[in-house]
């Protein structure tokens, strides 16, 4: 498993964690893990080397999404999939209507996506279109109260106690919460994921 990022200090909080997961047993012992600092758009590694990616939240970041979107297309192996999520359409414009800070800041997000243009520019790459849905739908009222109240405002009362809420949610998990935010995940749900194939070269594998 390889961690690739930009950001030197959220790579050195995976290699941390790599490092809990081993210590606490809670990865085969056949298991590898590294972590890897670059560029998305020119990416260290060989044609052909992942069976799967994971591009989280990473193509709304970037002037060139398309010349990214070659690098992940590159990289993986034929008949590879991967799972790419940007933020959903509806509460991503409803950020960037309730404050210009969070969508002018370095590094933030420069383009809001449809889920038809993310499948169409994925398409366009030579990727295989596959299923899609939405998640995170809770996570969207947290952020739509940070761009109201200030983005970095994170001691206001109603976004400090939202942010317990979500921490409670994802340390407990309660039924309740778990229904709620499947039901909503299709309406505001803060991320789509769509699932893509890198197709195979030889049609009779």
């Amino acid at each position: 498993m390889v961690a690739f990022d930009q950001n030197v200090s959220d790579l050195a909080e995976v290699e941390t964690m790599f490092a809990a997961m081993a210590q606490e047993g809670e990865a085969p012992e056949s298991a590898r893990a590294e972590t890897v600092k670059g560029d998305a758009l020119d990416m260290p590694f060989d044609d052909d080397s992942f069976d799967r990616v994971v591009a989280a939240e990473i193509f709304e970041h970037l002037p060139h999404d398309t010349a990214a979107m070659k690098e992940l297309h590159r990289v993986l192996k034929p008949g590879g999939i991967a799972a790419v999520t940007v933020p959903s359409f509806l509460p991503e414009r409803l950020c960037w209507a309730l404050s210009e800070e969070y969508h002018t800041n370095e590094g933030g997000h420069i383009r809001i996506y449809t889920r038809a243009e993310l499948e169409a520019k994925l398409k366009a790459t030579g990727f295989e279109i596959g299923p899609h849905h939405h998640a995170h739908a809770l996570h969207a009222p947290y952020w739509w109260i940070k761009c109201a109240v200030g983005t970095d405002n994170n001691d206001h009362p109603l976004a400090k106690a939202y942010h317990e809420l979500l921490v409670w949610d994802m340390l407990q998990a309660p039924k309740v919460t778990r229904v709620a935010e499947r039901l909503l995940n299709p309406v505001i749900g803060k991320s789509v994921i769509v699932y893509v194939r890198k197709p195979r070269t030889d049609a009779a594998s």
